[in-house]
């Protein structure tokens, strides 16, 4: 069960940690790491929640993955997590630490979807415009397809969302033509 309170507790008091210790963008990459394998293992994430498995096996086998590839401070980290058996909490704290790192740099996440598949241009277009209309400096372009919006793009940004899509376009016609707009006018 996901706990987002204890989770962003647990990342601070890691970002804290490794602010004092000076390897706040060590310890980031391991958590870069460790969301890439949640992320793309679902067993993973299932191991982690699993409560057959004993805390002492899940550090072992969290060990055997990320051994060589993480921090000391990041080993440590876990290791309190399964000795508290709190690594059923992995994944929030990971994603915890990631939005309080990005807080911290000033990195602003955008999120671009588009009905085609868009260059690299287009990318560095859009977040040349973004920096143009605000006075953010960093931001971190994310892209997706979904073909049902036939043409334009979507660009969800701290909490907003622009959607310039043909299909929010024909979306509002159908309303009208719901509506009867166009008949009242005719009166």
């Amino acid at each position: 069960m996901q706990n987002p309170r204890l989770a962003e507790r647990y990342a601070k008091s890691l970002i804290d940690l490794s602010l004092e210790l000076q390897q706040l963008d060590a310890v980031h990459q391991d958590m870069d790491l460790l969301h890439s394998i949640c992320k793309q293992s679902r067993e993973f994430v299932l191991l982690l929640n699993s409560p057959i498995i004993s805390a002492d096996k899940k550090h072992k086998i969290i060990n055997s993955i990320t051994d060589g590839k993480i921090s000391k401070i990041t080993q440590t980290f876990i290791q309190l997590l399964c000795s508290k058996n709190r690594e059923s909490n992995l994944p929030g704290i990971v994603t915890s630490f990631i939005e309080l790192f990005n807080i911290i740099k000033g990195i602003h996440k955008v999120k671009l979807t588009t009905a085609t598949p868009v260059s690299e241009a287009i990318k560095n277009s859009f977040v040349e415009k973004i920096k143009a209309s605000t006075n953010i400096e960093i931001i971190e372009i994310e892209t997706k397809v979904n073909e049902n919006l036939i043409g334009g793009f979507t660009l969800e940004m701290d909490g907003k969302l622009i959607d310039a899509s043909i299909q929010r376009d024909l979306n509002d016609v159908k309303k009208q033509f719901a509506n009867n707009d166009y008949i009242h006018k005719l009166r």
